[in-house]
């Protein structure tokens, strides 16, 4: 069994359709990170285990999902709860770190149609891409939000960040440390009707992004 570590908040439309389409073998853990609608109920009518975090951020939510996983297999995978992506992509990650081929797998986001990913976003991206590859000399293009690890090495690497810099420390950390992380292309879809980004929806989401991920870079 390998656990999926769904941040949530206020994704309430997406669940249904995006916990029906977890493959067999893959356990939800939706981590609801204040929401004001009903995500967590609706999280556990179809199936998933919900744990609540007080502390806001993107980091506290995938941090408190990570420790509360309890993969069979050691491998713990996190994504979105927005249905952007598609979890049945999950054991393409996943299996290159079961089988050794890498300590960390990551998504590298492949618009699906026009208009998906926000010029404003894409741009951000690309640009703290850029400034990874330079410090770490990883080959990763995408600061992107789905990836799989062994639980225990993801834990012992110490990540410290709880907003929006956690993917790209985990990054960073990763380079630093040697692991072998390899960029897997994956489908990047539009949200979920009635649901809302927190990140590329708007201009100043991207921006605050943007700072929380320079500062990371900056230490």
């Amino acid at each position: 069994m390998t656990d999926v570590v769904l941040p949530c908040r206020n994704e309430a439309p997406a669940l249904p359709g995006l916990l029906a389409r977890i493959p067999a073998g893959y356990r939800p853990i939706v981590v609801d990170n204040g929401s004001t609608d009903d995500s967590a109920e609706v999280a556990r009518a179809h199936g998933a285990e919900v744990i609540s975090v007080a502390e806001p951020g993107y980091g506290a939510a995938v941090h408190a999902g990570v420790e509360a996983a309890d993969p069979v297999d050691g491998v713990v995978c996190v994504m979105d709860a927005d249905g952007s992506f598609d979890p049945t992509q999950l054991p393409r990650l996943a299996g290159c770190v079961r089988t050794g081929q890498a300590q960390l797998a990551t998504g590298r986001r492949r618009p699906v149609g026009r208009g998906v990913w926000p010029l404003h976003a894409r741009a951000a991206n690309a640009f703290l891409a850029h400034r990874l590859r330079r410090t770490t000399g990883l080959d990763v293009h995408d600061i992107g939000p789905m990836r799989a690890v062994r639980r225990d090495d993801l834990l012992a690497l110490g990540l410290r960040d709880r907003r929006f810099g956690y993917p790209l420390e985990l990054l960073i950390a990763a380079g630093r440390a040697g692991w072998r992380v390899v960029e897997i292309d994956v489908d990047y879809g539009p949200r979920a009707a009635g649901t809302r980004s927190k990140v590329t929806g708007t201009l100043l989401g991207t921006a605050r992004t943007v700072r929380d991920m320079s500062a990371v870079l900056a230490r």
